[in-house]
């Protein structure tokens, strides 16, 4: 299968499915010297893991970090640096009962008209849990650009039609949907407990606020900085959207409204998202994405089999109710891939 690898300069491939032996990622580009902490990986990768909360999938896979290559004590070479995340809670015999029908809003459909076969067990490599390797390689991105004065922090906006509307960056870690205004997510919690009950689930909005990203870093035309983090965030395989900065509210605004203003301090609004041109502006970057509900739920449904047999399906195993607590590491993770490497190019650009 191609198309497992993302980045140029820091560039990552990830491997493995969802109930095989593994999954993990071989991490390119990585600067020599870099202090590689297996506990620092980790807090990421606990962020991520399932079994979180009554808002999560029940998998307990404990995703702990086995670093094989690339590290020489303690520190990075410069050579590929491999990380390897064990699967240890699989449960393939959940799936026998559709091995050979097409679940409404995944890939079963799509994978067979491909490639002609599919692994049935939890989506195999169309599953979120793909995204471990992704978030593994983030940790490692994340820390070069902290050595910048660089942060990358999302959070759940909205969930199930409620919406945040205060920002404390303190508590997204405090709750289990990870929302920065706390009264939003309790409301959130009880929205996503009720669908749970019923077999259903919901989606919702993430935001990602990047700051500290010096201005002049991106691409003029096809390889845009905010090209490349859409390219990012619309590669996980829930988000079916994303926007910058006033995103399409800009479709009902006026040139007058919509252009950030400057004095000698800087932009005086930023409806831009902090980008510019494809290029960094200075500002913060902030972009949202749109998370769909959880396409696994025990809800019956219509669809067909293989041989084309009609029948009404229900979806078993494990499932997040909504992805958006635990998808907000991994559009963490992919804005911090998105940024070591673009800012790796350019530094090759001035050498």
């Amino acid at each position: 299968m191609a198309a497992n690898s993302f980045g140029e300069r820091f560039r990552i491939t990830t491997f493995g499915e969802s109930h095989g032996e593994a999954v993990g990622v071989i991490v390119d580009g990585v600067t020599p010297g870099l202090e590689i902490d297996e506990a620092y990986i980790q807090i990421q990768m606990d962020r991520r893991k399932p079994g979180q909360s009554s808002v999560t999938s029940p998998r307990k896979e404990y995703d702990h970090v086995h670093i094989v290559s690339g590290v020489y004590e303690g520190r990075a070479t410069g050579t590929p640096l491999t990380i390897i995340l064990y699967n240890k809670d699989m449960r393939p015999e959940a799936y026998d009962d559709i091995k050979h029908s097409y679940r409404p809003g995944h890939a079963d459909y799509t994978y067979m008209q491909k490639y002609g076969l599919r692994d049935h067990r939890g989506s195999g490599r169309a599953s979120g849990r793909e995204t471990a390797g992704r978030v593994a390689a983030g940790a490692v991105a994340r820390k070069l650009l902290e050595q910048r004065g660089i942060s990358v922090v999302a959070y759940s906006k909205e969930i199930g039609g409620i919406e945040s509307t205060s920002f404390s960056e303190e508590e997204i870690e405090r709750n289990p949907v990870r929302a920065a205004d706390p009264i939003a997510a309790m409301r959130m919690v009880e929205r996503i407990e009720h669908l749970a009950s019923i077999g259903d689930s919901c989606g919702g909005i993430v935001e990602c606020r990047i700051r500290g990203l010096a201005p002049g870093i991106g691409e003029p035309v096809f390889d845009k900085l905010d090209a490349e983090l859409a390219r990012a965030m619309i590669s996980i395989g829930a988000v079916k959207g994303i926007e910058f900065g006033a995103g399409f509210e800009a479709a009902r605004m006026q040139g007058s409204e919509h252009n950030d203003p400057m004095n000698t301090s800087g932009f005086l609004s930023n409806h831009a998202g902090g980008i510019l041109g494809g290029i960094s502006t200075g500002a913060d970057i902030i972009f949202r994405v749109a998370v769909k509900p959880t396409s696994s739920i025990s809800v019956p449904q219509q669809t067909v089999r293989e041989n084309g047999e009609e029948q009404i399906i229900v979806t078993k195993g494990r499932h997040d109710p909504c992805i958006c607590p635990r998808i907000v590491p991994v559009v963490e993770a992919m804005a911090c891939l998105v940024l070591e490497d673009q800012i790796k190019r350019q530094a090759v650009m001035h050498a």
